[in-house]
């Protein structure tokens, strides 16, 4: 008994060891527009361009798919406010036709009030639940490194900026099945602008 206990734990504990999913020097492990939209700089996954306006969304995704978890990353923009977005995928899908874009749960960022929010991409295309910019904006760095802190587990998503929970969302719609996908960061159509991801580090719940 003794044995079997010890061999649980040991597999729990490796099962939610936190690994970086970016080396902070190649794509391993990630599948996307890596010839035109995105590329390496400084340890970091940036998307789009200060020269360019971008034409459609851009998504950089895992080639692992991921159920439940705890994910954080590092996030910026580089270029003018106004009309500034990104986001992080959850639990997503690739969708085959191009433009190729993902569907499934975003986490959101960006001007002017996106920062925080969970968002339907490319599926219901609604926000889901709304940050309160009120209790956020004390925090926030928009011309800086924030960081988001994601958690997933099973019907329930919970967000996080610089500390500040934002969303608390619970599953209720049975018709939205999918409790696993993908995970991608995203550069969003519009302006000439760069959306900045590093420290990407995923932490896999152990089974309850």
């Amino acid at each position: 008994m003794r044995r079997i206990a010890l061999a649980l734990l040991l597999a729990t504990t490796a099962l939610a060891a936190p690994q970086p999913l970016f080396d902070g020097k190649t794509f391993t492990g990630w599948e996307g527009d890596t010839a035109k939209t995105w590329r390496i700089v400084d340890g970091a996954f940036v998307g789009g361009s200060l020269t360019e306006p971008v034409p459609h969304n851009e998504f950089l995704a895992t080639v692992k798919k991921y159920h439940d978890f705890e994910l954080t990353l590092k996030f910026r923009f580089v270029g003018p406010a106004g009309k500034r977005n990104g986001g992080i995928q959850l639990r997503s899908v690739r969708i085959p036709q191009p433009p190729n874009e993902m569907s499934g749960y975003q986490a959101d960022f960006g001007d002017p009030e996106w920062w925080g929010c969970l968002y339907d991409e490319s599926r219901r295309k609604t926000v889901l639940a709304k940050s309160d910019m009120a209790k956020l904006a004390p925090v926030l760095k928009p011309d800086d490194w924030n960081e988001y802190r994601v958690r997933c587990e099973g019907p329930r998503i919970q967000l996080w900026i610089n500390g500040v929970q934002t969303v608390d969302y619970t599953e209720s719609d049975g018709t939205i099945a999918v409790q696993e996908g993908h995970i991608a960061v995203q550069i969003h159509s519009g302006p000439a602008v760069e959306a900045w991801y590093k420290d990407i580090v995923i932490e896999e719940l152990a089974a309850k």
